[in-house]
């Protein structure tokens, strides 16, 4: 199968569970202190993601300057970028339960893609820095999905949102997270290696900035006792994945 396709393909499968958890949520009353699990959960796993399949392996490739240099422009580009679509509307896209109240559509579908795309370019780019898709990043990011389908799917659906708009929604972000992954890995597939790290540390940076400031939050608002432990479960999981492809 063509490398091009890989990389677009896997994007899609990973945005897919968006999907997922928007029909769970539509169908289910699923308890905060779950969709707190699942949240907590997958920050772990995106954290050690991050660490030992993205920045880890652009260094390796790309030299600390270019790495270093990515990983601050991309925390530095979603946080101007979250906080302008959280102005709009957009900030309480995790939240469940009518916790998108007054928030626009439009918002939400931005705060989502902002939230996806750094993960889906990422990614792409493990197809064009190593030839084949990264499980584990892809693992990863479709875990992370999964709390935000249900959080934000529940309280559009508090809010009287229609199926057809929900769905429709969530299956535009997840094929534009698809054609993120396919361009990240069109663009740079014959790149050097510095360049490759990184446009891959800018979405890392990105990346974790959206965990820290979305993610372990909402995760820890709705479950002070085990958001701890249930991250550092995630974070294990993602390592052991790590290693056993290592």
């Amino acid at each position: 199968m063509p490398e091009w396709v890989v990389a677009g393909a896997g994007g899609l499968v990973a945005a897919a569970t968006l999907l997922v958890g928007a029909l769970v949520a539509w169908f289910l009353r699923v308890p905060a202190t779950v969709i707190a699990a699942i949240m907590a959960f997958g920050a772990g796993v995106l954290i050690a993601t991050l660490a030992y399949s993205l920045v880890e392996e652009a260094n390796d490739s790309g030299g600390l300057v270019a790495t270093g240099a990515g990983f601050l422009a991309g925390a530095t580009l979603y946080t101007v970028a979250d906080w302008l679509v959280s102005r709009r509307g957009a900030s309480s896209r995790h939240r469940s339960a009518g916790g998108n109240a007054g928030s626009s559509g439009t918002a939400l579908a931005i705060g989502a893609l902002i939230d996806g795309v750094p993960e889906s370019v990422a990614l792409g780019l493990t197809v064009a820095g190593g030839g084949s898709l990264s499980l584990p990043v892809l693992v990863a990011i479709a875990i992370s999905n999964v709390p935000e389908g249900l959080s934000s799917t529940a309280g559009l659906k508090a809010d009287g949102r229609s199926a057809k708009y929900v769905f429709g929604m969530w299956g535009g972000i997840a094929a534009a997270s698809g054609l993120a992954a396919l361009v990240g890995f069109l663009l740079l597939a014959s790149a050097p290696a510095p360049a490759i790290a990184f446009v891959e540390t800018v979405a890392a940076g990105g990346i974790l900035a959206m965990v820290a400031n979305t993610m372990i939050p909402e995760a820890f608002q709705r479950d002070r006792v085990l958001t701890g432990i249930i991250t550092a479960l995630g974070f294990l999981t993602a390592f052991v994945l790590h290693e056993m492809g290592g």
